[in-house]
């Protein structure tokens, strides 16, 4: 931010921003997706197909967009997501985000392929943090990250289950994007057109993965990236979801799912949350969007789990979208990178601030006076999506019929 005001005036200003700022290697890495990127065009296409109902005259005249998630109540149904290498947006990115997401009084979740330490995010402001996991080939490095989690203060666990393999980011391929970073000549020449983010970085010091510094043991970290890839493992199921629910005792998220199916297996074995999510376009492509399967998923869960949603959102519209079809909140990952990039901690909360105004006037032009407000009625097409049948149940009309679930 600056004195002439801020730097943009919605999330696809700060993309603008954040785009002339970063050196393309940088940005392509935070910006791309998998293969053809088509999930990651897909993601919006599908936002978009859902048309909001407007609902004038009602009476809207008191609006909130206060919610409770896991016991605590939140100032809007948003949550920064984990997203790995912050650091090279900012310097201390991670710290930034936390920072913001405290002010803005909702949950910040951290990357394990954090650029901080856990230690550094805890002490970052009083807001809410919330740990996300990979379940590692060395199962014993995880436990640490949990045991670290718990003895800071970190109020849920949120594990990723779509990653067993890298996905293909041939974006990343073309640029020769590695950690740590490798400077070819034509890389350097990006660098003296973006000469902020060059001199920002030269006094920072290059970002390092010190999650996986830490827990590996490591004093040097120019292996680490190898090692986290390395340690990815094609396994993990639900029983290990299980073992993890035994160690961790405060609300435990997965992230990843697509299948409406497994919400009876999360069920089954505890877990509190789970986030739908094609990981932003990143790892299979061709997959169904998010906001494609959420009814589905509303209608299997009936309630029993707090649902969680990304892949794709940048405007209070898409928020109102997640919230009418089932979600409990949205979580937000390029779209605060975005802003991250651009101006750092400031330039985040302006970005949140921002989603707050747009899905305030949603509320106004829907009749959602509260998040409690929104419903499946709202939406027109509705989700082509087939709805899980549930024996001897009647379907319901909202998944916010009796309030947000936390």
């Amino acid at each position: 931010m600056n004195n002439a005001g801020p730097l943009a005036h919605s999330i696809a200003g700060y993309r603008q921003v954040a785009r002339k700022r970063l050196p393309r290697m940088i940005f392509d890495f935070y910006d791309g997706g998998a293969d053809s990127e088509n999930t990651l065009a897909y993601n919006r296409t599908a936002l978009d197909a859902r048309r909001l109902l407007g609902s004038a005259p009602v009476n809207v005249g008191e609006r909130s967009q206060k919610t409770t998630l896991f016991g605590r109540v939140r100032e809007m149904p948003v949550i920064i997501g984990p997203t790995g290498l912050a650091g090279a947006a900012w310097p201390k990115g991670d710290v930034a985000l936390a920072r913001a997401a405290g002010r803005a009084g909702i949950p910040f979740v951290m990357s394990t392929a954090a650029t901080a330490t856990q230690d550094e995010v805890a002490a970052a402001g009083d807001g809410s943090k919330w740990m996300q996991l990979y379940l590692f080939r060395d199962r014993a490095f995880s436990a640490r990250i949990v045991d670290r989690a718990e003895a800071l203060g970190f109020e849920a666990i949120e594990v990723t289950v779509d990653n067993s393999v890298a996905g293909k980011r041939l974006r990343d391929e073309h640029n020769g994007f590695s950690l740590p970073f490798r400077w070819s000549p034509r890389k350097l020449a990006s660098l003296a057109l973006h000469p902020g983010w060059s001199l920002q970085m030269a006094r920072a010091g290059a970002p390092e993965l010190m999650v996986m510094a830490e827990g590996l043991g490591l004093e040097r970290t120019d292996t680490i990236a190898e090692l986290m890839q390395s340690q990815l493992d094609a396994s993990v199921n639900w029983d290990d979801i299980a073992r993890l629910r035994e160690r961790w005792k405060k609300p435990l998220i997965v992230k990843g799912v697509l299948d409406p199916a497994q919400v009876e297996k999360a069920i089954s074995v505890g877990v509190d949350g789970l986030v739908i999510s094609n990981h932003g376009g990143r790892q299979l492509d061709g997959a169904v969007a998010p906001i494609d399967v959420l009814p589905a998923f509303a209608a299997a869960a009936r309630g029993r789990l707090t649902l969680l949603i990304d892949s794709g959102f940048r405007t209070g519209s898409d928020i109102a979208r997640a919230l009418a079809l089932g979600a409990d909140a949205v979580q937000l990952g390029r779209a605060t990178l975005y802003a991250l990039a651009a101006g750092g901690e400031a330039a985040v909360f302006h970005a949140l601030g921002l989603l707050k105004s747009e899905l305030d006037v949603v509320q106004a032009l829907t009749g959602a006076a509260t998040i409690a407000d929104f419903h499946p009625g709202m939406i027109c097409p509705p989700a082509p999506f087939p709805h899980p049948a549930v024996p001897g149940q009647e379907p319901v009309s909202s998944h916010h019929a009796t309030g947000t679930q936390g």
